[in-house]
């Protein structure tokens, strides 16, 4: 912990990113870039190549599977067959992370709110929260306003659906952008570095509140 905000603030409500912090969905999406692949003539890439570069989007993605130097009409056709492959494979390997359904049953027992804010578009990330058997009031997908995280308005946006302040709800997220929107937001921030870490990263650095290794050590805020 860096600044002991998080011990004094007893958060309402708790805002999770989705890929890599709420629900590992790094299985579904490496399969679907190894489909892309498959389709091409290409062998598929070892899931723990993959694995890291999961919460930087299909963008991020298909580079990995096809290369730095592809023309912009060929990158684009290909980003979007990713999503069509991804889309009709939403949640078939998709899980909570371990120790994340006791999470959300603390934070309803207890009464506290819970919401998402993700940079994943509203129609990939609604269903992929119904199949999980997940709903909250509080969903800020990627194309919800017109800007997404490190901006700030996501957290802002999330906090209002709660009717909570933006002091009282904690952003969690495993990935530097999640902190950033935090923090301008005016939010504490907790970095979940159980989720899709690069190996030349580190969550200690990007100026979090508070670090997780294991979404169980959220029981210390709840």
């Amino acid at each position: 912990m860096q600044s002991g905000i998080l011990e004094l603030l007893h958060p309402a409500a708790f805002l999770f990113d989705l890929d890599g912090t709420l629900v590992d969905t790094a299985p579904d999406m490496a399969g679907a870039l190894n489909r892309l692949r498959a389709e091409n003539n290409l062998p598929a890439l070892p899931f723990e190549r993959i694995r890291p570069w999961v919460s930087h989007g299909a963008g991020a993605l298909v580079k990995l599977g096809f290369g730095e130097e592809l023309e912009a009409k060929h990158k684009e056709a290909l980003r979007r067959r990713y999503i069509d492959i991804y889309a009709a494979n939403l949640c078939v390997d998709s899980v909570l992370f371990p120790g994340m359904a006791g999470v959300l049953d603390a934070l309803r027992q207890q009464g506290r709110a819970w919401g998402v804010v993700t940079n994943k578009p509203a129609f990939l990330t609604e269903p992929l929260l119904a199949g999980l058997g997940l709903s909250s009031p509080c969903i800020v997908s990627g194309d919800t306003l017109p800007v997404n995280k490190p901006d700030p308005a996501p957290v802002r946006h999330a906090c209002a659906l709660l009717g909570l302040s933006v002091e009282k709800c904690v952003m969690v997220g495993d990935h530097q952008r999640d902190i950033e929107a935090a923090r301008a937001a005016g939010s504490p921030s907790i970095a979940a570095a159980f989720g899709y870490i690069k190996d030349d990263d580190n969550p200690h650095d990007w100026g979090a509140d508070a670090v997780v290794n294991h979404a169980e050590e959220l029981h210390a805020w709840i």
